[in-house]
């Protein structure tokens, strides 16, 4: 299950619903920005 930390939560918040679910849907968790980073870095270069 995915965890966004609260710290976090607004900048998550401020992105699309698909984007979102996607990031959720990948069982990570976001402590901080480079996690947040990161993740969506792999999104990127999985399309």
């Amino acid at each position: 299950m995915s965890y966004v930390s609260p710290k976090l939560k607004a900048k998550f918040d401020s992105l699309s619903p698909a984007l979102q679910s996607e990031i959720l849907s990948r069982d990570v968790r976001l402590e901080n920005l480079h996690d947040l980073i990161a993740v969506l870095e792999q999104i990127t270069n999985q399309h």
